[in-house]
């Protein structure tokens, strides 16, 4: 045999041992198209056992096997990789996804390179696949392509190498209102998710550098031109062996808007709080420490505000009992809050005021505080007082009252309302109810005691027990109840020592 033909065969069988054991698959194949070999890789990759089963040419290869780019874009006939190296192309980085043939989904994903081999005189010799397994990786990629479409936190990724983005996800597009092919292709220039960012040189620093870029705050322009407040972030990532940075961002929006609002809320209060007419303090809830006085206050009390203000409770020279702090903090503890409860409180010229207090813990700018308002009844009370005298002496003879001003005076007098019932006759035993009528003939209890022929004491006894059972503490009291309920005066007892005697007689 000619040296020359032995020589190839020589090297062909050198070169099947040098890559029988190699992890990536290879096989080499004839310039005729027919299938000469394959290492256990690529058998492995395409789930065959033996050669044949990958088809003992080119053509019989085809048909066992279909693939698609991972675009799902069929491959067609002459398409193949295997068809592109027997026509001599050279080519790297060919990711198809191969499926046997009349199965939908694919098994696997081949990453494929050529290699041509030439004789001494530059002619085809053998022509190689060499493939590896990228199965894994396209698993993991798909994995994360899902995950990074469906995360409702808004990103985007940008290829390093030339800083365009090359996706993008749904919470991103719904964020900020452009779409996705809005998007893809544009550079971080012309959609610059770092504008007006709190660190902008650091960041652009770490983007040029593909290392991370920390949380910071950024105004992120939207499709309508507006602006979104936002805190991004940078996380370099391989996709596709290529080096990109994944942005992530926070939409701040809302918490800006929940700020602003609680900003006006505030102004609005403190307005309001200073122009109120009724006098009004805030203390800290904790510490009970006079935080502010509104204009109302400082009037009412004639004390100026630096008098008063960084004062306890306790501290508050405006108080005119000693315990009425005790007394407060005790209330605040209890249930939180006061109503109308009434305090004197002393002013700067030691003028001592009725006032009803009430008293509601409320946040201000964050803090929990205990807002108290005060009620000057001072001249109320004195109206009051002097009324009250007046009636009491008024009816120190009322029996020519008609009933409905005795019913009218009662009700002012005791403060009750119209139509209430505290006993009632029937309660009342015989002798009570003689002894009520002689009351509302105006006898005092001598007169009574002589009319009903009965001890002194005995009256007063009986007297005392009426006054309980009614609820009463004036003879004054006692007609206006009577007189309420019926009863009528006069002609009681008046023959009470005559019928004793009779009976004794007899």
């Amino acid at each position: 045999m000619d040296a020359s033909v032995q020589r190839p065969k020589t090297d062909r069988r050198q070169l099947q041992q040098i890559i029988a054991g190699l992890s990536e698959g290879v096989i080499l194949i004839e310039p005729d198209q027919s299938i000469r070999w394959a290492n256990q890789a690529a058998l492995d990759m395409h789930g065959a056992s033996s050669i044949e089963e990958l088809g003992r040419n080119v053509s019989e290869y085809r048909q066992r096997f279909q693939l698609r780019y991972r675009n799902n874009h069929r491959i067609e006939p002459g398409s193949y990789p295997i068809d592109r190296v027997v026509a001599g192309e050279s080519f790297s980085d060919v990711l198809v996804e191969v499926a046997p043939a009349g199965q939908a989904e694919p098994r696997w994903v081949h990453r494929v390179r050529s290699l041509v081999i030439t004789d001494t005189d530059g002619e085809p010799d053998c022509l190689v696949l060499i493939l590896h397994d990228a199965t894994e990786w396209a698993s993991a990629e798909e994995r994360f392509e899902k995950t990074f479409g469906a995360n409702p936190a808004p990103a985007v990724i940008c290829r390093l190498s030339d800083l365009r983005f090359i996706k993008v996800n749904r919470g991103f597009v719904e964020m900020t209102g452009y779409t996705r092919e809005q998007v893809i292709g544009r550079s971080v220039y012309e959609l610059d998710v770092l504008e007006n960012a709190s660190q902008k040189e650091l960041a652009v620093e770490r983007l040029t550098a593909g290392q991370t870029i920390p949380q910071m705050e950024a105004l992120l322009r939207l499709a309508d031109s507006e602006s979104k407040l936002v805190i991004v972030a940078g996380q370099p990532i391989d996709l596709a062996d290529e080096p990109c940075m994944l942005f992530t961002f926070m939409d701040l929006e809302p918490r800006r808007k929940a700020e602003q609002a609680l900003r006006r809320s505030e102004e609005q209060f403190a307005n309001a709080f200073r122009m109120a007419p009724i006098p009004t303090i805030v203390y800290a809830r904790d510490s009970l420490r006079l935080l502010e006085a509104n204009q109302a206050f400082l009037d009412a009390t004639g004390f100026a505000a630096e008098e008063l203000v960084g004062h306890t409770l306790e501290e508050s020279t405006f108080w005119d009992a000693e315990d009425a702090h005790a007394k407060i903090e005790q209330m605040l503890a209890t249930s939180g809050n006061l109503r109308n409860v009434e305090f004197k409180v002393r002013t700067r010229a030691g003028l001592a005021v009725d006032c009803l207090i009430s008293a509601e813990s409320v946040p201000i700018h964050g803090d929990d505080c205990v807002l108290m308002v005060f009620q000057d009844i001072t001249e109320r009370k004195r109206t009051e007082l002097e009324l009250l005298l007046a009636i009491e002496a008024v009816m120190q003879d009322a029996s020519w009252f008609s009933r409905s001003i005795l019913d009218k005076l009662r009700h002012i007098r005791s403060g009750t309302a119209p139509g209430k019932i505290d006993a009632a006759i029937s309660d009342l035993t015989p002798r009570e109810r003689d002894v009520l009528a002689l009351i509302c003939e105006g006898l005092a209890d001598k007169e009574i005691a002589t009319r009903l022929g009965v001890a002194p004491n005995t009256v007063r006894s009986r007297v005392s027990t009426l006054y309980a059972k009614l609820g009463l503490h004036s003879r004054s009291e006692a007609i206006i109840w009577a007189r309420e309920h019926g009863l009528p005066a006069g002609g009681v007892a008046s023959t009470r020592p005559a019928a004793r005697a009779s009976r004794r007689s007899s």
